[in-house]
């Protein structure tokens, strides 16, 4: 796969606009935090795909990847799934931040001074 191909490859167009069609109900309330450059100016994108990986949120400039684990996360095999998927996108260089779904609900202001902390500014 050649560098610029890394994100949103053609074969996953159709997965990514699904579930950006069908959002979890704690990705619907972060998005809304989220979009239209409300944190800090950042730029967000949701259900980006970076080579095999479709992910949550993602903030180009800061090359951030945010993951917001739901109850499939705890089923058996899927955090080591996460630590292999989050570790090849550190090789590539991006930053994973993960929050459990109702964390989103919980501390909304938590989880979005969490992300800003990541910002290089």
């Amino acid at each position: 796969m050649r560098k610029n191909q890394l994100k949103n490859v053609t074969y996953l167009k159709d997965r990514r606009k699904e579930l950006r069609n069908n959002l979890t109900p704690a990705e619907a309330v972060l998005w809304n935090a989220l979009k239209n450059s409300q944190l800090m100016g950042r730029k967000f994108r949701r259900q980006q795909s970076i080579e095999n990986y479709i992910v949550d949120f993602y903030c180009p400039s800061e090359k951030l990847i945010i993951e917001l684990d739901g109850q499939h996360h705890y089923l058996p095999g899927s955090p080591e799934q996460d630590f292999v998927r989050d570790e090849r996108l550190k090789e590539l260089g991006y930053t994973v931040v993960r929050f459990e779904n109702k964390l989103v609900f919980q501390n909304m202001a938590g989880v979005l001074e969490l992300i800003a902390k990541h910002f290089a500014d």
